[in-house]
């Protein structure tokens, strides 16, 4: 057999191989500035891990800070396929995904790393088929647990009233207006605008988005308990799944588990808690530790909560006990109960 026909033997016989070797490239989109932690530590990251371990078959595309659409629409554009990948804030549509809004509960979670994969686990089972049945969910993204940052020190419930305060989604809006304060809708990157202008006078924020948005001139009192939390989503369109080959799948797979949940989290965690310990070592920062009675007092004042969600979650037509002692159980399994 001469060189050429062995070269053509060759080539056929890689032809099956190049074909089975897929190459794709994914749009992956969010809503917050590219470089602040939750892309920088928590998405980028991940991405990154899939591309490596798909041996560069697989591109993911960013297109951070609403270039794709806005926030509470990201959802939809992954379900519809405008996108193949969305971060989502399902708090960012109230009412839309009841079972999902336990998360937003006040005074439930301690540590979010341990706490996304007690999520991850629990809205799989109890949560996800039901609610968002027109997309894969790949992972649970939480920030540590945010602390309520205010002009004025507050350690008590009652000093919520006749304040104004911009919460971190529906369910805080709902306990500010349940103690007697005004809750103060704004996008995140408006924030600081507001306290100067004093529009609000608090904030329920993350720990390290005192520095994300240039906050500590504005309020710089922090109430130093685990005070509520938002866990975002990762979604994927069934689509852009199913089209994938099966080896593809398989890095997806191996990337959207329980466990990479807490993986993904780890970085926002870590900034918070660096952002934390700046603030602690800042003269002019006043960090207020609660009392037992005062953390009691808070947990009383945030049960009319939890009794608004198993109603809102019975009128879906879903068995609330259950639904909550999973949760519970998730989070205690995981050491993550507050």
């Amino acid at each position: 057999m001469n060189k050429i026909s062995l070269a053509l033997c060759a080539l056929v016989a890689a032809t099956p191989m190049a074909l089975h070797a897929q190459e794709v490239t994914l749009r992956l989109s969010h809503w917050i500035p590219a470089g602040i932690a939750p892309a920088a530590e928590g998405i980028e990251p991940w991405a990154k891990a899939v591309e490596a371990a798909s041996d560069g078959r697989i591109e993911i595309k960013i297109f951070p800070a609403q270039q794709m659409g806005k926030a509470p629409d990201h959802y939809d554009m992954a379900a519809q396929g405008i996108v193949d990948m969305a971060w989502v804030n399902p708090g960012y549509t109230a009412g839309r995904f009841p079972i999902y809004a336990l998360t937003e509960v006040p005074f439930m979670v301690s540590d979010s790393v341990r706490g996304a994969k007690a999520i991850h686990e629990w809205y799989a089972e109890f949560g996800a088929p039901a609610e968002m049945p027109d997309v894969k969910l790949c992972f649970i993204h939480p920030h540590a647990p945010g602390a309520l940052h205010s002009k004025v020190k507050i350690t008590k419930p009652e000093e919520i009233s006749g304040k104004t305060i911009r919460p971190a989604h529906a369910t805080m809006a709902r306990f500010v207006s349940l103690l007697g304060g005004a809750p103060v809708q704004v996008p995140a990157p408006e924030v600081r605008e507001a306290l100067s202008r004093g529009v609000a006078e608090a904030v329920t924020f993350p720990w390290g988005s005192m520095y994300d948005f240039k906050l500590t001139d504005e309020v710089q009192q922090h109430l130093d308990m685990p005070f509520y939390m938002s866990a975002q989503t990762l979604l994927i369109n069934p689509a852009s799944y199913d089209a994938l080959s099966d080896e593809n799948k398989a890095v997806i797979d191996a990337h959207c588990t329980p466990e990479q949940s807490s993986v993904v989290a780890q970085g926002w965690f870590d900034d918070d808690m660096a952002a934390r310990e700046k603030l602690i070592a800042d003269p002019e920062q006043v960090l207020n530790v609660p009392t037992d009675e005062e953390i009691a007092a808070w947990r009383a004042a945030a049960e009319p909560l939890i009794a608004e969600w198993r109603e809102a979650v019975a009128a879906k037509g879903g068995d609330a006990d259950a639904i909550y002692d999973g949760y519970i159980k998730a989070l205690e399994a995981n050491d993550a109960r507050y």
